[in-house]
């Protein structure tokens, strides 16, 4: 009898203990793969005559599918999103008509997913601030010129600066051809304004640049078109690095050769500074320094 109950004594834990150390199981019941996914972009203010939209960047895209318990949306420039709806609105900011393949990842039980893709075209226009308007235009038109009368109306350092380091000009240093150009900016309509630049034929380009302007050789004075009054473009400064301290965080694109001073072989300018009579502009040239040159409206 005692050999019975030591026997009983001695299972009993064991069974416990099997109990106790059994995996519990989970299951996601019936494994569906979502199927008829559909993908619609609506596109702010898109019309027959503009299919690209009004400019705004704005963009409501809706997917559905059958199954689909979440949907991951690749917005086809780097960014996504997770919902449950399906439904989601994005800002493209990139500057004119791009084109974007949009990705919707329908997730279904278990994480079962099935894809569909769809390309569309967004017009984004920069919605230019009224008072950098103002200062460029004087609500009109307003002509500017390098200030050749200021030491560091020209300039030049590294990249990761943004200060003219390595040189800046003193005052009347550089050769006519340097000081002649006129650049005048044209308040045309809300949104729009146009530039004009005026080089009397002849512009100061940096050796690094000439071949850029389709010329050859060292710094100096070349004959250059620059063309008639063209489209300006603005937009934010997003690659820079610059901050509120050391700019007005706006870019400007001239169209063409892009000349606005002196040709560094760029195109874009930001705008470090600007007032109703002084502009400071910093553009990385064609050697990869960053150029600074300083303008005062006439």
């Amino acid at each position: 009898m005692i050999n019975n109950i030591k026997s009983i004594i001695i299972i009993l834990p064991a069974i416990v203990c099997f109990s106790s150390c059994k995996k519990t199981e989970y299951s996601f019941g019936n494994i569906k793969t979502p199927s008829e996914i559909s993908i619609t972009a609506d596109i702010q203010g898109a019309s027959a005559s503009s299919p690209a939209g009004d400019g705004s960047g704005n963009v409501t895209i809706t997917a559905t599918a059958t199954n689909a318990i979440t949907y991951k949306i690749y917005f086809g420039n780097g960014d996504s999103v997770l919902t449950s709806s399906g439904i989601t609105t994005y800002k493209y900011t990139i500057l004119d008509t791009n084109t974007y393949t949009i990705t919707v990842n329908a997730i279904g039980t278990g994480g079962a997913t099935s894809s569909l893709s769809k390309q569309i075209k967004v017009y984004y226009l920069f919605p230019i601030p009224a008072a950098i308007d103002n200062a460029l235009t004087n609500g009109s038109s307003r002509s500017w010129k390098i200030a050749k009368d200021s030491a560091g109306n020209f300039g030049v350092g590294p990249i990761t600066t943004f200060t003219s380091d390595w040189y800046k000009s003193g005052p009347n240093e550089k050769p006519p051809c340097a000081y002649g150009t006129t650049v005048t900016f044209t308040h045309v309509a809300t949104n729009n304004i146009s530039v004009s630049v005026d080089n009397q034929g002849s512009s100061f380009l940096i050796g690094a640049a000439t071949a850029f302007y389709g010329q050859s050789g060292g710094d100096g004075c070349y004959p250059v078109t620059t063309g008639g009054a063209q489209t300006l473009t603005l937009g934010t400064d997003d690659f820079s690095g610059a901050n509120s301290s050391n700019s007005t965080g706006i870019q400007i694109t001239v169209p063409g050769n892009g000349l606005v001073g002196f040709g560094t072989g760029a195109t874009t300018y930001e705008v470090l500074y600007l007032s109703s009579r002084v502009m400071v502009l910093r553009n990385i040239g064609s050697d990869g320094n960053a150029w600074y040159q300083i303008l005062k409206a006439n």
